[in-house]
């Protein structure tokens, strides 16, 4: 069992009360845009950590991170991409991705809507966990926990973080 903290779009910011919100969790993932290397060396040092990198990002953290992660946690196939849409409306790369694979879960960000929605038609969890940062049109910044278990996605919270 692992207890997952998600984060998205922190774009160079990084609230001071995510440490706390995430400290039951065993591992943080960030679905891209970053922003700054210090923000990933922060999330780092304080748990095991998984990103992406997004739009925003320059070559220091296109270095590091990979543009798309795939792989299989506590079960459960797991892909990770930036700019990739949601279920009925996929980017094109991320549905031809999907389609020849489908994960069971599919994490991105990009869009700074917070949605978590099932997608029927590929047997999917689709989780965008919207905005952390200050930058973009979103009015307020959230984050998402939640558990994988022996292949089962559950205890999924929302945490709002306040207005931007």
């Amino acid at each position: 069992m692992k207890r997952i903290g998600l984060i998205s779009d922190t774009h160079s910011y990084l609230d001071q009360s995510i440490f706390q919100y995430f400290e039951e969790c065993d591992e943080v993932w960030h679905a891209g845009d970053i922003g700054s290397l210090e923000v990933a060396e922060r999330l780092e040092e304080f748990r095991p950590f998984r990103a992406v990198f997004g739009n925003i990002d320059g070559p220091d953290i296109r270095r590091r991170f990979p543009e798309n992660l795939r792989f299989d946690c506590e079960g459960v196939d797991v892909f990770i991409t930036h700019i990739g849409g949601y279920p009925g409306r996929y980017s094109k790369r991320v549905r031809e991705l999907i389609q020849k694979k489908p994960p069971r879960l599919f994490i991105c960000g990009h869009s700074h809507i917070l949605k978590v929605m099932p997608d029927k038609r590929h047997g999917l969890l689709h989780i965008n966990p919207g905005a952390a940062g200050q930058q973009g049109f979103h009015k307020v910044r959230t984050i998402v926990r939640f558990t994988l278990d022996d292949g089962d996605i559950r205890d999924l919270q929302v945490i709002e973080l306040g207005l931007r």
